[in-house]
């Protein structure tokens, strides 16, 4: 698909709407007592600030006409008083709502790992890893600052608003209006710019995503890019893609800070037609005095009052308009079905046998039935059997061994183990009786006993070394540095390959499966290593239904049975002796593998 390159932008599924913002207001309602007291801090922090410039008032126009030292210190005092007390509750706001902010912030992440953790293969086969993640940590702390202060503050200014617009009126109704004059103007600019903002940052997280892939796709490749000697056309690619996102991110800064200078600048337009209409409409053309030099000077500070709330809520809206790119994506990826799931009552899988029936089995990924990799298969397989599946590349082996494991759900048919619908028992029943050793084998970050107890973190440290000792890998562990507590680098880095299945090896020893899939398990085993390891192998299989794909057909030669995978089936099965009578494909493959062993 196209979304599974780091060089074409993805397509948003699911576009915003309010209801993405409800869903983050959801996460904020598991707080609501403590955004509640963010909310009465922020009160007294308004109302104390409110009571400066009507202090000053009664200094201008009372304490200073009538020379009253002791009532101009009471109202300084106030003034004072009443600074420190607004500082003092607002940092206390900020103290608590941060807090909401990043535990918000954190159930968004853990909800969205949770559900990754769910999704099928398909989901990952369709994207690169670099643009997953990057919804994961790049996105999610986008919208921090919009979850940690954003929400609160876009409640307490037009709380804020509706107090010194009420202040305002009781002052002087006539100046009032000349302050709500700039409304219209405000309105109309945030209006224009919503849209043409919104879709550049949309671009932006568009690149990010582009630059996350093709950054991660370079790490995990750094090897191949090295022996090929790729680094200056890797480099001018990263340069391309930068140039990219530098572009779209200036495009989307220009329009953001378009918005304070010109709300800045209609709040000072506002601000100095107080002063006209104060002191030459209504004191001079009036000839009322109704504007006194207190009143005027008040209303010029609530009027910067009233358009700091304006010029904070359109930075806000800056903040909200940058978030809402990312939170399209973040619930885009929380809203992508688990394709494969258990049904509603799902049964758990009774302790496995090994009977293994495909009836009538059809699959294709991606439900595309012009790429069918299977078409009507059926086959038995008897408890404790074991299994060779042999063919050509890309025949459908690895898909047989992975829809037994339901890693992903067939399009028609049945698959049963014991009699049992796999699509009507519940996963990890299934899967927590299954092993399944594949050619990479993925060694995590963490101790030696830490990945060999993975798959089953109730073994014992002696469960642990006999099955060391039984792949042959005892005595190398207990060589390095620290023995089994060794610290392993990520992705096993400092191990051999063959190391690294040794490890894997014995990890499925632990998990002591029901079902045992070899996916070409032991390729990165040198062939004496292998012969050494053929008693660990038949320990491993012994009493286990088992299913080996494997390309050196002298390692599968002494299966109960042996499958040809090709034309989206089986064409022909049998034990290595039968398939060698019948002279067909198994044996064509056979004789083409020894004759090439001899000529090398």
């Amino acid at each position: 698909m196209a979304r599974n390159k780091f060089d074409i932008d993805e397509e948003l599924e699911t576009p915003f709407d309010i209801r993405h913002f409800k869903r983050a207001l959801v996460y904020a309602g598991r707080y609501k007592w403590r955004i509640m007291l963010g909310v009465l801090l922020s009160l007294v922090s308004i109302i104390a600030g409110l009571a400066g410039p009507m202090l000053a008032l009664y200094a201008i126009d009372t304490a200073i006409p009538n020379k009253d030292v002791s009532l101009l210190f009471l109202l300084a005092g106030g003034m004072l008083t009443a600074t420190f007390t607004g500082v003092f509750f607002a940092q206390r706001r900020s103290i608590v709502m941060t807090k909401v902010g990043q535990d918000i912030i954190f159930d968004i992440r853990e909800d969205l790992f949770a559900h990754l953790q769910k999704l099928s293969f398909e989901y990952y086969d369709n994207r690169p890893h670099g643009k997953i993640l990057v919804r994961l940590v790049n996105y999610i702390n986008s919208v921090s600052e919009l979850m940690t202060n954003g929400i609160i503050n876009f409640v307490m200014e037009m709380l804020n608003l509706l107090f010194i617009a009420g202040v305002m009126f009781f002052v002087s109704w006539q100046l009032a209006l000349v302050v709500l004059g700039g409304l219209p103007f405000f309105i109309g600019f945030m209006l224009f710019l919503k849209s043409r903002q919104r879709k550049a940052w949309q671009d932006v997280s568009d690149k990010t995503s582009n630059m996350n892939a093709y950054l991660h796709e370079s790490i995990v490749g750094v090897g191949i890019t090295k022996a090929f000697t790729r680094e200056d056309e890797n480099a001018e690619i990263f340069d391309k893609l930068s140039v990219s996102y530098r572009k779209k991110w200036m495009r989307a800064v220009t329009y953001s800070l378009l918005v304070w200078p010109t709300v800045d600048n209609i709040a000072n337009i506002v601000r100095g037609s107080i002063f006209i209409a104060g002191l030459v409409v209504f004191a001079g053309a009036a000839g009322t005095g109704a504007a006194t030099l207190g009143t005027v000077a008040a209303m010029s500070q609530y009027s910067w009052r009233f358009w700091q709330p304006l010029i904070n809520l359109s930075n806000l809206m800056n903040t909200f308009i940058t978030a809402v790119a990312y939170l399209e994506r973040i619930f885009e990826a929380l809203d992508e079905p688990v394709k494969v799931t258990d049904k509603i009552g799902a049964a758990q899988m009774p302790l496995i046998k090994g009977e293994i029936a495909f009836e009538n089995v059809t699959f294709s990924y991606e439900n595309n039935k012009t790429t069918t990799v299977l078409e009507d298969l059926s086959f038995t397989v008897k408890p404790g059997e074991s299994v060779a599946l042999v063919g050509p590349t890309g025949a459908g082996k690895t898909t047989i061994v992975s829809l037994i494991s339901r890693f992903y759900d067939i399009d028609g048919g049945r698959i049963l183990i014991d009699g049992n619908n796999i699509a009507d028992v519940a996963i990890h029943s299934l899967r927590k009786q299954m092993g399944i050793m594949l050619q990479d084998s993925f060694i995590f970050s963490g101790t030696v006993m830490f990945n060999l107890k993975y798959g089953n973190r109730d073994a014992t440290d002696k469960q642990v070394y006999e099955a060391c000792k039984i792949v042959g890998i005892h005595d190398f562990i207990t060589g390095l540095d620290h023995g089994y507590e060794t610290e392993i680098k990520e992705r096993g880095a400092g191990l051999s390959a063959g190391q690294k299945q040794l490890i894997a090896f014995a990890r499925t020893i632990l998990a002591d499966p029901r079902i045992l899939v070899l996916d070409e398990a032991t390729s990165s085993i040198d062939a004496k290593t292998e012969r050494n390891m053929q008693k660990s192998l038949d320990y491993l299989m012994e009493g286990r239904t088992s299913f080996v794909i494997a390309h050196r057909l002298s390692t599968i030669r002494g299966c109960d049975k042996i499958m040809y995978v090709n034309e989206k089936g089986i064409t022909e099965a049998g034990s290595h002796d039968e398939l060698m009578s019948a002279k067909g494909d198994y044996y064509s493959l056979y004789t083409a593998q020894v004759l090439h062993a001899a000529v090398v």
